[in-house]
Formats: C-alpha cells, structure tokens, sequence
C-alpha cells in the first residue's frame, strides 16, 4: 500500500465510505481496507438525518442500521399514510364459516370468522345479539 493510497483511504473514511466502495476504488483487498482502518482507529462519520414524518434531527448509531423515524409515534403515523407502501406479507384470506363471507386479516393466520358476532353465532347458535 502506498502513501497515497493510506491518505485516499483516510479521507475516504472521513466521508462515511464504507469498507467494500473504497477497495474497490482503490483496488485493494477488503480486509487490508479494514485493517489499516481499525489500526489507525479511522471510524466512519455518522450521519445525522432526520425523521420521515416531522423532520426532527435523529443520531445515526454507528454499527447499526439507519434510523429513519424519531420514535415509534412516527413510525406508526407514517405507515398509516403510505400503507401501499407497506410491504405486508402475511395477509390471509378465509371463508366465514357461519356467513359464508370471504374475508382478508393481516397477520393472524388461524383466524376463522369475519367478526365476533359471527363467532357468539356460531358457538350458541343463531342467538339474536342486537
């Protein structure tokens, strides 16, 4: 590794560059990349963001995945105004075995009826509720 390649490296990690993007630039092997960082304590520069949904400044944690929300408030209200962009993947459709209704639930895979008062008709009979 040349004198050049240590002062990239450096700077390189100063910006937050991963360890892959600047072996690759550099044409070096990854574990000399980490090596020469870890010996010369060169961590990345966490960037601070900001949340999704009010803007307020959030501290990216080092060594752990980016942070896109404030607290868990925000989480929610941004999942409820973008649903289809919510990736669910454990939705289930069934048959009402007392209406006969087709029905989708998120979540809950041994569910069987479409509401509680298909169930109160199903376990004590046809029982008027209303």
């Amino acid at each position: 590794m040349t004198d050049e390649q240590r002062k990239q490296i450096i700077a390189l990690r100063r910006e937050g560059v991963g360890y892959g993007r600047i072996a690759t630039e550099l044409n070096l092997s990854i574990n000399t990349i980490k090596s020469f960082c870890r010996r010369n304590s060169l961590v990345a520069q966490t960037a601070e963001g900001v949340c999704e949904t009010c803007g307020k400044p959030i501290h990216q944690n080092p060594k752990r995945k980016r942070k896109r929300f404030c607290s868990d408030a925000c989480r929610n209200k941004w999942w409820n105004a973008h649903l289809n962009l919510v990736k669910r993947k454990a939705v289930y459709t069934f048959t009402c075995p007392t209406c006969g209704k087709e029905f989708t639930t998120y979540g809950n895979r041994h569910r069987k009826f479409c509401s509680h008062a298909c169930y109160i008709a199903h376990r004590f009979g046809d029982v008027d509720i209303g």
